[in-house]
């Protein structure tokens, strides 16, 4: 079909810009050249949309009216559930996201995206997630966040938690101007898995090394691409695919000890101690 083509050509030219974007602003430390490990954001590395605490932050400085926001609650939701791309409801987000930055300076948007993080997100990081960051860092692998996220809010995220960088949504700018359209489109969904396979070819990584991590069977897509799949506080549908497939469940959203399903992963005992020793510390601080 002409439309799933397009769909597909759009998402190869956001990863590919994604992947650039990600690279100019990295922090490129590591000693493990060939294996790293890619994180989604929203309800894996964070709990809630990031989008939406963003969206919080700007409403609160009075860029739209509270209404608004409501509306733009409803539509993430919509776009979460259901573990399916429904082109409509990416087309709506898309549209929600470039009203944010439309006219606006790169630079202002990023040191608003520095302030709202610190009010609206740094509480809410899983500590289990970043136990396991943490502990591709501490092997020596490059540890990269991939998002549908603005990837200048998500390469914020990626440096205040001390990760190599962030593979996000690329806004076109002119002269620092966001014009108000996407390069390509949102890294969503196959996008995702684009901007890893670009990333990988640009840094020589070995994804039969690489590790993804993710809540939602959107990044299905992205979670096929690499050696190590690992569903994080998983939906149903992922958590479904992840049994079939032999993928590892983590789930920390209650605090109970994750179920472990399948091989080890990539980093072995070390990565499956540092699990549990962040669901001990998930524990005490709740």
């Amino acid at each position: 079909m002409e439309g799933t083509a397009e769909r597909e050509r759009l998402a190869a030219i956001a990863g590919e810009a994604s992947a650039e974007a990600a690279l100019a602003a990295a922090d490129p430390t590591a000693t493990d050249l060939t294996a790293a490990a890619f994180f989604d954001v929203d309800n894996t590395m964070m709990m809630g949309a990031s989008i939406f605490h963003f969206a919080r932050g700007l409403a609160a400085r009075k860029f739209f009216k509270n209404s608004d926001l409501l509306g733009f609650a409803w539509q993430q939701f919509k776009f979460r559930v259901g573990g399916r791309e429904d082109p409509q409801s990416v087309a709506a987000s898309r549209e929600q996201a470039l009203s944010f930055v439309a006219g606006r300076s790169v630079a202002e948007i990023v040191s608003l995206g520095e302030e709202i993080y610190d009010e609206l997100m740094a509480d809410k990081i899983w500590t289990g997630t970043q136990a396991l960051a943490q502990m591709h860092l501490d092997a020596g692998q490059r540890v990269w966040l991939v998002t549908a996220t603005p990837v200048e809010l998500a390469q914020i995220i990626a440096r205040r938690l001390g990760l190599t960088g962030a593979l996000g949504t690329v806004s076109e700018n002119s002269n620092g101007i966001y014009t108000g359209r996407l390069v390509g489109d949102l890294l969503h969904g196959r996008a995702k898995a684009h901007a890893v396979r670009a990333l990988a070819a640009k840094e020589g990584l070995d994804l039969r090394r690489c590790t993804a991590y993710s809540d939602s069977a959107n990044d299905v897509p992205m979670l096929s691409v690499v050696g190590t799949a690992v569903a994080v506080n998983p939906d149903s549908a992922l958590r479904e695919t992840a049994r079939k497939r032999s993928w590892e469940i983590r789930d920390f959203r209650t605090g109970r000890k994750a179920a472990k399903i399948g091989v080890p992963s990539v980093l072995g005992a070390g990565l499956l101690a540092g699990a549990t020793a962040a669901t001990i510390a998930y524990r005490r601080r709740h």
